[in-house]
């Protein structure tokens, strides 16, 4: 399989504005991977990046509480220009990917506004406010994909999961950046109705998540955070798990479910074991 035979569907319900700017960063953070222009060690943004125009907003008064890099910068310029002129998300998107060379194919979940909105006690938090501005630290009584009854699929996001070989569910937040892209009407019933091997990875190691709050957000919402509890969240659909050699005492729980289970190495802690554990999602059958 090469590249161009790859198609990524992207969350966008932590899209916002930051002045004046359309930033899309879990499209932006798969685009940047792609392009061999990421910065590894802080896992965002562009590498070698400055803040120089970030540093005079925040000297001149306003907020800067959102990093965006000055290359970063010129990135959400471009996309908001387009979007200004009448252009779609998803083709912003593709020109972008163009233009810093990248041949996968990165589609947005859907060209209309979805927002995910974090409840906690009386607050209603846009996801960016949630996670940046307030470090995830406050409890979480509900999420809610405002604008998801009313959006559709990009195009080409149902045709590419109805005509894969193959769909690998990443090991991400399940509620905050996969449950968005299956709030819009149309994509869950793909994935239930596509011929392609459903394979996820889970984001949940011995109970803890890899990376965020994944865990407490599960727990908070009444979800086993445990691979397991991942397995529950997408039994409709999936037909395949890998789950970390600490979890492997939960294989029989999650082969009840009807998945099945490939226990292995999840932690991808450099690029070697990266592709190594890609390899086995697309070998799982």
């Amino acid at each position: 399989m090469s590249a161009d035979d790859v198609v990524i569907v992207g969350n966008t319900g932590d899209d916002f504005e930051f002045h004046g700017l359309h930033v899309s960063p879990d499209l932006d953070i798969v685009m940047y991977t792609l392009a061999g222009v990421v910065d590894e060690v802080k896992g965002w943004g562009v590498a070698g990046d400055t803040f120089s125009c970030l540093g005079m907003l925040e000297r001149l008064g306003f907020e800067a509480w959102f990093k965006l890099g000055d290359r970063d910068v010129a990135v959400q310029m471009v996309r908001t220009d387009l979007l200004k002129s009448g252009v779609s998300l998803s083709e912003a998107v593709a020109e972008l990917c163009r233009l810093l060379g990248v041949r996968a194919r990165l589609v947005p979940m859907s060209d209309d506004s979805v927002r995910t909105v974090v409840l906690s006690g009386c607050m209603r938090l846009g996801f960016q406010e949630y996670f940046v501005k307030r470090g995830a630290r406050d409890e979480v009584a509900g999420v809610l994909f405002e604008g998801c009854d009313r959006a559709k699929p990009a195009p080409g996001v149902v045709e590419a999961i109805s005509g894969a070989e193959r769909v690998v569910v990443c090991p991400s937040n399940p509620v905050l950046s996969i449950e968005p892209i299956l709030s819009v009407p149309g994509i869950r019933d793909a994935l239930k109705n596509t011929g392609a091997y459903v394979v996820g990875v889970s984001p949940i190691v011995g109970g803890k998540a890899v990376k965020g709050p994944a865990d407490r957000i599960m727990s908070s919402l009444g979800f086993e955070a445990s691979a397991y509890g991942v397995a529950k969240f997408y039994e409709d659909f999936l037909d395949h798990l890998i789950i970390d050699g600490a979890d492997a005492d939960l294989r029989m729980r999650i082969e009840g479910l009807g998945v099945k289970v490939t226990v292995a190495d999840t932690m991808m802690k450099d690029v070697e074991s990266s592709v190594c554990l890609a390899a086995k999602a697309m070998d799982a059958k």
